[in-house]
């Protein structure tokens, strides 16, 4: 049984149109599931035209400010790689946040891509923990639908106990903000992920 604690501070970050808001909501109304105060909010300038997006959602017994310290964050979720990078300035080494990132590139323009191993190679200094994880490819292959890729990552976090916060808590909160008609899909993407994890 995962411990109550005294908060958790997640940044996700990616670009327009990967459903980081979605992801930000169903895991503030989870942690409301589980009796914890939670902020969220959101940073996206032209998101609507795959331009940067990132969001913050913080949780615990009390929570004054819905942003992220720098240095402060527990756990980054990158759904673009890259973005990883630019969300590095809220990481620390030494209060040990995690990196779990989509292994997912999508071209900048009048900039070269920066490849994984770089992106990896830097995150060191940052982190004490960087996880790559193929979620765009899985869900394209499994769903032929790359949108996925969230949910997935969502549920490589949770079954890794990335985040504490339970299975049934997500599971609900996803019931109440996916539209219906997309709801099982969804599901089914999050549980992959626990699926996968099991088999290792």
């Amino acid at each position: 049984m995962k411990n109550k604690i005294n908060q958790f501070n997640i940044v996700i970050c990616g670009v327009g149109g990967q459903g980081l808001i979605t992801m930000t909501k169903i895991l503030a109304i989870a942690a409301q599931e589980e009796g914890y105060e939670a902020k969220t909010s959101e940073l996206h300038g032209l998101a609507q035209r795959g331009g940067s997006v990132e969001t913050h959602v913080r949780f615990g017994k009390k929570i004054y400010s819905p942003l992220v310290k720098a240095g402060g964050a527990d756990l980054i979720i990158a759904l673009e790689a890259q973005e990883a990078v630019k969300a590095s300035f809220y990481a620390s080494k030494k209060t040990g946040t995690v990196f779990l990132i989509n292994k997912f590139l999508t071209p900048i323009i009048e900039q070269e891509l920066i490849p994984l191993e770089k992106i990896s190679k830097t995150l060191e200094d940052f982190s004490k923990k960087t996880l790559i994880v193929p979620a765009t490819e899985v869900t394209q292959k499994e769903f032929n639908n790359s949108v996925l890729a969230g949910t997935y990552l969502l549920g490589k976090a949770i079954y890794q106990d990335l985040i504490p916060l339970k299975i049934p808590s997500i599971l609900k909160a996803m019931q109440e903000i996916v539209p219906d008609k997309f709801l099982e899909i969804n599901k089914k993407a999050f549980e992959l992920a626990g699926n996968l994890e099991k088999q290792k």
